[in-house]
Parts: C-alpha cells; structure tokens; sequence
C-alpha cells in the first residue's frame, strides 16, 4: 500500500512540475465538462428526455466552450507578446497570463452550478447555501475581468 501511494505521490509530483498549477486547473475544467455532461445525461433519463440529438447538442456546447479557452489562451500569449516586445507598453509585474485563467475559473464555477441544477433534478436535497456560493463566485470573477 506505501509504495503505491509514494508512486502516485511522485506521479502527481511529476505532473505538478510538468504543467503546474494552470494545467491542474485546465484539468480540472475537464473533468467538470464530464461531470455536467454525465449528471446531465442522468437527469434527463430520469425525466424520460434523454434523446442523441439533446446529447449531442451538449457536446458541441462543449466544444464551444473549448474554442473560448483557446482563444482565451492565444490572448494572453499576444499580451504577453506585446508586453514583451513593446518598449513602450510597461507593466510594474511580470505578466504570467491572466485572461485564460479567469475564463478556466469562470467556466468551473459554471460547469459546477449545472452540475448541482442537474442533480437537483434527479432528486438530491441541495443547500441553497452552496447555489448562493457557486453564483456569487461566478460573479466575482466576472467582477476581476471587467476589472472592478
């Protein structure tokens, strides 16, 4: 049992160091992506509504989803071009990116809220509490990037 758990602490380790903090939070993202999907799948079947055409119209919101991080991502590599190359354009930090991560937060809050709508409909008690949390950090995000 020790070893497996000193392989798999190295395991993550190695990943950690590989992609750091933003590719957990990528990540992360993903595996919320199927947690909405899947949950949502299951409410629909609950409900007698699940249908390919429905399923499928959630993959592609998706993959719209994944679009808006890219573009996201190119963003913040042009801005951090910009800064880089411009003279003219300073900043008093170094630019590490800021764009993609706040859309990567924005969309794991929001995948988290579909999630709980989902199981709401399949007949789990849910806190409103917790509703309340998901919506107010979704908005305080939105908040940081409209820069208020």
């Amino acid at each position: 049992m020790h070893r497996w758990k000193g392989a798999l602490t190295a395991l993550l380790g190695g990943l950690t160091a590989l992609w750091g903090w933003f590719g957990w939070l990528v990540l992360g993202w993903c595996a919320l992506m199927l947690l909405d999907y899947l949950s949502g799948s299951a409410a629909a079947a609950k409900a007698g509504e699940w249908s390919s055409k429905a399923a499928r119209e959630g993959i592609w919101h998706k993959a719209g989803m994944v679009v808006v991080v890219l573009v996201a991502a190119a963003a913040d590599l042009l801005l951090a071009l910009v800064l880089d190359q411009l003279p003219v354009v300073s900043l008093p930090v170094e630019f590490r990116g800021l764009v993609c991560p706040l859309v990567l937060v924005w969309y794991c809050l929001t995948e988290l809220g579909s999630a709980v709508e989902n199981a709401i409909a399949m007949g789990a008690p849910v806190p409103e509490w917790l509703r309340k949390l998901l919506a107010a950090g979704r908005e305080a995000v939105d908040q940081a990037g409209r820069g208020q």
